[in-house]
């Protein structure tokens, strides 16, 4: 993509984009729990790196007072008056490409359809990035495969992780093979090879997004998602798994594989979904920290910051209480973009 590359994560990063939660039609039941949780989510990001919001202006004081309650560097906060159906900044927000000789930004707008149809409507979403790279006047790359940044994750050298049943989908790119989803994958985000795991966990409303699943956290070693045999989703994490033990780098190295604890399920009485996608696997990487979606579960939490505190070394390990947040299908990293710097 003339010269562009989708960075890893845990590069060097300029801003996090949040799309402050709006729809009344979401977390109807707890909806101040939430917005506190995520409140706290967002201050902590201030504490290590500037973070843009994308709401209404008319919500800028009111977002100001809370984020002031949770100990927010308000300095490190800008806001864009942009308007969002939902709150999944990382599906519905630009995924950042970075020039690999001059360093120059630029962005992928892939089509969004809110996971296949599911939450209608998404137009405002599907408008975000065409509305930040004007904002930034940066170059914006367009194409019509439907796709969410949690669906893609990169290890900032040349390998993209997907799965199957998103990309693949009948209800995002019907009659597509995987030869042309992988080169339009390829073309648009500046890669040169792709891993592809099949499916993702029950309840999962995105179908399986990667950022759930599977992780890189060096170029050739992932953290992935491994529970006990009882785990509902055992079966699938176990599937994944076996695959990345036969897969390759574009550079042709074998993958250091790290199990990744997942909690205990979490199934919420009269809900439409029987069991939430709760992982640890959802965490999001910033300047100098980790922040960690966590779900009142401390035994499996505490092992999900050990592996992290390894696995990224120098950098603050930061749990987040995502219970209230987990209602609607995500955590954290679904919650976010990152732009590199």
């Amino acid at each position: 993509m003339q010269g562009y590359t989708f960075p890893a994560e845990w590069s060097c990063q300029e801003y996090i984009y949040l799309s402050w939660p709006m729809n009344p039609h979401t977390w109807m039941d707890c909806f101040p729990q939430m917005e506190a949780a995520y409140a706290s989510f967002a201050a902590a990001i201030t504490h290590y790196e500037l973070l843009r919001i994308l709401v209404k202006s008319s919500e800028n004081e009111r977002i100001i007072r809370l984020l002031t309650e949770h100990d927010a560097v308000l300095e490190h906060v800008e806001f864009f008056n942009i308007a969002t159906n939902d709150a999944w900044c990382r599906d519905h927000g630009p995924t950042f490409l970075k020039h690999r000789e001059n360093g120059s930004l630029a962005l992928v707008d892939f089509s969004y359809n809110a996971w296949g149809g599911k939450f209608p409507p998404w137009d405002l979403d599907n408008a975000v990035p065409e509305q930040i790279a004007h904002a930034l006047q940066c170059p914006r790359f367009v194409t019509d495969l439907v796709c969410e940044g949690g669906a893609l994750e990169s290890n900032g050298n040349g390998t993209l992780l997907t799965t199957r049943s998103v990309v693949l989908n009948s209800n995002r790119n019907p009659g597509i093979s995987e030869p042309e989803a992988e080169r339009i994958l390829c073309d648009m985000l500046g890669m040169d090879h792709v891993i592809w795991l099949d499916s993702g966990l029950p309840g999962d409303d995105t179908d399986g997004h990667i950022d759930t699943l599977t992780r890189f956290f060096r170029d050739d070693a992932v953290l992935t998602v491994l529970g006990e045999k009882t785990h509902p989703g055992y079966d699938a994490m176990k599937r994944n798994y076996e695959t990345l033990k036969q897969a390759r780098t574009a550079a042709g190295k074998k993958l250091e594989i790290v199990p990744l604890p997942v909690p205990d399920p979490i199934c919420p009485e009269d809900w439409r979904e029987e069991i939430l996608p709760a992982t640890y696997a959802n965490y999001l990487v910033i300047n100098n920290a980790v922040l960690l979606p966590t779900y009142r579960q401390d035994a499996s939490a505490e092992k999900a910051i050990s592996i992290l505190e390894q696995a990224f070394p120098g950098r603050d390990i930061i749990p987040i209480d995502c219970y209230d947040i987990i209602l609607e299908g995500g955590a954290l990293h679904c919650l976010s973009q990152q732009q590199p710097r």
